[in-house]
């Protein structure tokens, strides 16, 4: 017997006498809880015996959006041929229905139940996944495009520097993430220009999802005088990159010193109220901030964590580094899923589908997290598309119908680890040039003409 089929025969009995002998398989459980069941039950709409009915529809979304092949036409193929294969009647192959019962899916139960997965690994995790006994969560912002349609341009309008016609409408989307689970827990929506469509403003959408004793990663665009106030008073810790503005004037000399570039210092209210906030808000504010700012990593860090023996600089340093995983789950449900250009052609429509992909995506973060916690890793260390190819082609194959050893699922995902990469540094430059066709300058319609009087372009060379 070679070495990996040593390994992977020592691995696969390590999974079975964990799950045998722990109760982690409560994590994978979630899923099929009463509490999850009756959430589910509850954000049913009232609805008459369909082809497509709600929970089936919304089974058949979250497909679409771990596809390779994400049109409609292929849910409905899979659907059908499903059907055959289950002794029922043959269903029509057209898309109309499965269009409409999508469309007929409550937003709010799509995006609460994407909230309940979220939270509910959030408050079921393992000592040895938090940072010092604590909570971490980790916000960010990016942006996705949808299909140029009058609606969606209505709703979330182009770039102002691109010309009518030539730019495709797009939003902003701020998230919330479980740094030990890579769960979305929660997300805001909003244009990606204009007023209120900053990161800031969504976020305080979000506020809420805080609780006391956590602690929160973000870039410098979230290290703001009332957001640190918020934090403080709410008992939230926060670990933020300095402002630029701020980090031109930081001066180690002043303050409280504890130890090299690293000290505290006082912040005073800014003398002007933002216009997003009311008098009365800005007034209860507190007029000064105790923080500490050091640098590290050649970075100036910001925190309310004030204590260098309860929080050292080394392991704030560490701990900040760590920030990057959101980019990488980012990365994950745009570019892996797909998420980065979506494909419904109303505003209602678009935000359901962001929804869905992140239900889908917790979903699959679920499978990790208690695949980790029988093999006895992190879920940082499982692959991310490994899990979705396994799991698609454990579905495909029937093996949940069949009543396939579920231990079986959990070994060949925690196979594929992902290796431990510090300073790994790619550049963002294409090396594929793509083909040889000149940009779309002008409108579709004004171009089809052109094509009618004079004939195709010639490629470019």
């Amino acid at each position: 017997m070679s070495i990996s089929s040593k390994l992977a025969k020592k691995q696969q009995q390590t999974i079975q006498k964990r799950a045998q002998n722990t109760d982690s398989y409560g994590f994978f459980n979630l899923l099929t809880s009463p509490e999850l069941l009756s959430t589910v039950e509850n954000l049913l709409p009232e609805h008459r015996e369909r082809l497509y009915p709600p929970t089936e529809t919304l089974s058949m979304f979250m497909a679409q959006s771990l596809n390779e092949d994400r049109s409609c036409q292929k849910a409905v193929n899979d659907a059908v041929i499903n059907r055959v294969c289950g002794g029922l009647p043959v269903a029509s192959t057209a898309t109309g229905a499965y269009c409409k019962a999508r469309q007929r899916l409550p937003l709010k139960m799509v995006s609460s139940l994407a909230r309940h997965t979220g939270q509910l690994m959030g408050t079921q995790l393992p000592t040895q996944w938090l940072w010092q006994g604590r909570r971490l969560r980790i916000i960010d912002g990016t942006s996705m495009i949808m299909p140029d349609t009058v609606a969606n341009q209505e709703k979330y309008p182009q770039q102002q520097s691109q010309g009518a016609g030539l730019g495709f409408p797009i939003c902003r989307v701020v998230g919330i993430f479980c740094f030990s689970s890579g769960a979305v827990i929660d997300a805001a929506i909003g244009e990606f220009q204009g007023k209120g469509s900053g990161e800031q403003s969504l976020l305080r959408q979000m506020h809420s999802t805080f609780e006391a004793g956590d602690i929160i990663l973000g870039d410098a665009l979230y290290g703001s005088y009332f957001l640190l106030a918020y934090l403080i008073s709410n008992g939230i810790e926060g670990l933020f990159e300095q402002m630029g503005a701020r980090k031109r004037t930081t001066d180690f000399r002043k303050g409280k010193r504890q130890g090299i570039k690293d000290h505290l210092v006082e912040l005073t209210k800014p003398k002007v109220k933002p216009e997003w906030m009311t008098v009365e808000d800005y007034h209860n504010a507190p007029d000064s901030l105790m923080i500490r700012e050091l640098k590290a990593g050649g970075k100036v860090l910001i925190t309310t964590l004030l204590s260098p023996k309860a929080a050292t600089k080394s392991a704030l340093k560490s701990l900040y580094k760590r920030r990057w995983e959101i980019e990488v789950n980012f990365r994950f449900i745009k570019t892996t899923m797909g998420m980065e250009k979506l494909s419904c052609k109303t505003p209602e429509m678009v935000e359901k589908e962001i929804w869905v992909y992140f239900l889908a995506y917790n979903l699959i973060r679920l499978l990790m997290a208690q695949s980790a916690l029988l093999s006895d890793r992190l879920p940082q260390q499982i692959s991310f598309k490994h899990t979705i190819q396994v799991w698609l082609a454990w579905n495909h194959q029937g093996a949940m119908e069949a009543n396939a050893d579920i231990q079986v699922l959990f070994v060949l995902i925690a196979q594929r680890r992902v290796g431990n990469r510090p300073g790994r540094i790619e550049p963002r430059a294409l090396k594929y040039r793509g083909k040889m066709y000149p940009k779309l300058m002008q409108q579709r319609a004004i171009a089809r003409e052109e094509v009618r009087k004079n004939g195709h372009t010639k490629r470019l060379k």
